[in-house]
């Protein structure tokens, strides 16, 4: 079998696995709190430095489930490569980057309103021919979830979800506007993450020429976060096409991979590395799948919190530099 790799999945590949590898000799993160049950010191300026790895090591955990949390009050901005395998006749190669900024807004009290947006730029390749494809924009899919900003043990959104007919390709989307009702809940009991999101979308309006759309995706997502940043996850992604026929509508996926939340300098990042294979899937689709993401984390720091990192860069600072020969 010949992998075929459209150039710009190469290099962003190569600069994930290139992370990966660097995993082990970076710090990991001290980074989030929620500041809406976060405390301020008192008196920061006398914090001993035992309590200041206690505020450090608690963000740092905060962080961590945060990052597993699809409605957590995060902004970030995760950057998803997923290539599909031995596709179609000749076992051909997909590749979809998946563009994907989060961000919540506060609406009241007692609410928020998470955005979660998701452009594809794809990588189609002719399914039925050996060489040639299409390049270029998938549809945009972006979902809202209404969520309580003081969750109890089960934490969870609903809204909508849409999907605009931006692809620049007939290959490449559905050409159709859609929209349907999504729901999401979760549990993070000890270090494990365990949750469920699922939607549905119907086709409303667009080319009259292209096919009427129903389906559903839903991911469920089990992680178990380790020491230093580290954690285990499995999070596949569930479709069913009611309108296939012939036993095509479903693609169900087993798998998982390994992540870590740490910092490349002072930015705050998630990555993660994982691999599936398809259990069921439609004729002519791929039979399994690599995931690599980077995430670009904005945590919204205490005050306190600001203070370790503003000391953390004036620490730096004072270093002395190496002297040049």
């Amino acid at each position: 079998m010949t992998l075929q790799w459209p150039q710009n999945s190469k290099v962003f590949i190569v600069a994930v696995l290139v992370g990966l590898v660097a995993l082990s000799t970076l710090q990991p993160l001290a980074a989030q709190d929620n500041s809406a049950s976060a405390k301020p010191a008192s008196t920061p300026t006398q914090a001993e430095p035992s309590e200041k790895r206690d505020v450090s090591a608690a963000a740092e955990e905060q962080l961590e489930k945060a990052v597993q949390n699809p409605v957590a009050s995060l902004i970030s901005v995760p950057l998803q490569n997923n290539t599909n395998f031995a596709l179609g006749s000749f076992n051909r190669t997909q590749d979809v980057l998946n563009i994907q900024p989060v961000i919540p807004f506060k609406v009241s009290e007692n609410w928020m309103v998470i955005s979660r947006i998701v452009q594809p730029i794809i990588w189609q390749p002719y399914p039925y021919q050996n060489t040639g494809g299409e390049y270029g924009l998938g549809d945009m899919v972006p979902t809202f979830f209404l969520s309580p900003r003081k969750p109890k043990k089960i934490i969870w959104g609903a809204g909508p979800a849409f999907t605009f007919p931006t692809a620049t390709n007939n290959l490449l989307g559905q050409g159709k506007l859609s929209i349907g009702p999504s729901v999401v809940a979760l549990a993070q009991p000890g270090h494990w993450t365990v949750g469920v999101l699922i939607n549905n979308v119907w086709s409303v309006a667009g080319s009259g020429s292209r096919p009427a759309v129903n389906q559903m995706l839903m991911q469920y997502f089990i992680s178990y976060q380790l020491r230093k940043g580290w954690y285990i996850t499995s999070s596949p992604i569930l479709t069913a096409n009611w309108k296939a026929t012939n036993g095509n509508a479903w693609t169900v996926p087993f798998g998982g991979g390994i992540g870590r939340v740490m910092k490349l300098g002072f930015q705050p990042v998630n990555i993660t590395a994982q691999f599936y294979g398809n259990a069921v899937y439609p004729t002519g689709t791929s039979s399994w799948s690599m995931r690599l993401q980077i995430a670009f984390l904005f945590p919204k720091l205490t005050k306190e919190q600001q203070k370790l990192l503003l000391e953390q860069k004036l620490k730096q600072m004072e270093q002395p530099q190496p002297q040049k020969k």
